[in-house]
């Protein structure tokens, strides 16, 4: 952290000078964020884990690995049998980057609350271009949360001429109201 910040502030300093001595108040804290923060949630939380790891697995069964890594977010792609990563502050080469590909699933990840903004956003209905302009995010991402909110059932698509329109469904609806409640 030294490195990346210049310098540590003084109880990082002491936890890198004496980390043996300190690794008793650390877990203690780890602990207690865990007690009050994550367990009363944990239950819905690994639901939640468990789905996307199912959802997963059944893509690249049914549709292959690249169907998948083209899915997992706007800045991966796979393309020319090749893993790109787009706005990655160092390069990541085959040496550094290892054998295999590790995919760890989060619920404290920004794609869930970019989900969120686009149905807030479909009080009316919305093409993809309509909703990229006015959330600030790229074409292709709001495709690709507008994708899987539709395979969720929370938007559906009706063509309007050359544009497709998308709108929340009575779950979605369902679903802001309890949010909002």
């Amino acid at each position: 952290m030294a490195r990346h910040q210049g310098s540590l502030r003084p109880r990082l300093r002491a936890l890198h000078n004496d980390p043996q001595g300190l690794l008793a108040k650390v877990t203690e804290e780890i602990e207690a964020y865990w007690e009050l923060v994550l367990a009363p949630y944990w239950a819905r939380i690994r639901a939640v884990l468990d789905a996307d790891v199912l959802y997963r697995a059944r893509m690249a069964a049914e549709h292959g690995a690249g169907h998948l890594l083209n899915d997992l977010h706007t800045s991966v792609s796979w393309d020319d049998n090749a893993l790109r990563m787009s706005r990655r502050k160092q390069p990541l080469t085959r040496t550094s980057a290892g054998t295999g590909l590790l995919l760890i699933p989060s619920a404290f990840t920004v794609p869930g609350r970019s989900r969120t903004l686009l149905l807030t956003e479909l009080e009316i209905p919305a093409s993809t271009t309509q909703l990229a302009h006015r959330t600030g995010l790229s074409p292709a991402g709001v495709s690709q949360y507008l994708t899987a909110l539709r395979k969720a059932g929370l938007v559906s698509a009706h063509r309007a001429g050359r544009s497709v329109l998308y709108a929340r469904t009575t779950a979605a609806e369902t679903l802001l109201q309890a949010a909002s409640a």
